[in-house]
């Protein structure tokens, strides 16, 4: 019997329309202009540049170890390298909006997806929601952008866990807070390394959704991770789940 369902958000509920490369330097580019408007006297090149060798560096760290640095960790980091570690809290939460608004302009909620979620709840089911992201307020934006904050209970951001999927603490975190087991409930989400092997790793169901994955970040896990069942589209999940669950 599945009780609960829990999805994932990036390429499984919304999906980008951009250019990570460019939204990135624009994103770069608008933080750096706001910290020498704020005062800051620092060679923005050598700010942008600094920047954005951490920021892969530690995506590269992260890929191997599932620790989640947070981007106000990093941005830190480069400050304090630079000779300016006394930017104020406040400063640095507008200077992180800035990094991230150009990227947010790019994300939209996936046709569907409300009624996936209304049919999910209508039949029962809890929703809950993990999401690897090395920014708390970043992905929080996104789903009050998508009309979402109120579809889950609980929602775990790796940011604010310190810990990214597959790390089988996340899936625990949500089944323990229903009060369920973990073979009662489901993982929805696009990523095979990440979404699936956690799942499969904590014990519970999982639903591979294909039509925003990434072949590139899913090739390494290809053939090797194997999802127990698959969904071509968003809108299939409702089956997909009612399948595993005994009630198709």
């Amino acid at each position: 019997m599945i009780r609960g369902v829990i999805f994932d958000l990036g390429s499984t509920l919304i999906r980008f329309r951009g250019t990570w490369s460019d939204v990135l330097a624009e994103g770069r580019a608008a933080m750096v202009a706001y910290l020498q408007q704020a005062g800051l006297a620092l060679d923005g090149a050598a700010f942008a540049e600094d920047m954005q060798a951490t920021f892969e560096a530690n995506f590269r760290d992260r890929r191997q170890d599932h620790r989640e640095r947070s981007t106000r960790s990093l941005v830190s980091e480069v400050l304090a390298r630079q000779n300016f570690p006394g930017v104020t809290s406040a400063q640095l939460d507008e200077a992180l909006r800035r990094l991230y608004a150009p990227s947010e302009a790019c994300w939209s909620l996936i046709p569907g997806a409300a009624d996936v979620l209304s049919r999910l709840k209508e039949a029962g089911y809890r929703l809950g929601m993990i999401s690897n992201a090395s920014d708390e307020d970043n992905v929080l934006r996104l789903i009050a952008a998508a009309g979402l904050r109120d579809r889950f209970d609980p929602i775990l951001i790796s940011a604010a866990a310190g810990v990214r999927k597959p790390t089988t603490s996340l899936f625990e975190t949500v089944v323990r807070s229903w009060g369920i087991s973990p073979a009662e409930a489901v993982m929805v989400g696009d990523t095979l390394g990440e979404d699936i092997l956690g799942a499969q790793r904590a014990g519970l169901h999982q639903v591979w959704v294909q039509a925003e994955a990434d072949p590139l970040f899913n090739q390494e896990h290809m053939g090797v991770v194997i999802p127990e069942r698959k969904a071509a589209e968003l809108s299939d999940v409702v089956n997909v789940i009612a399948s595993l669950d005994g009630r198709a």
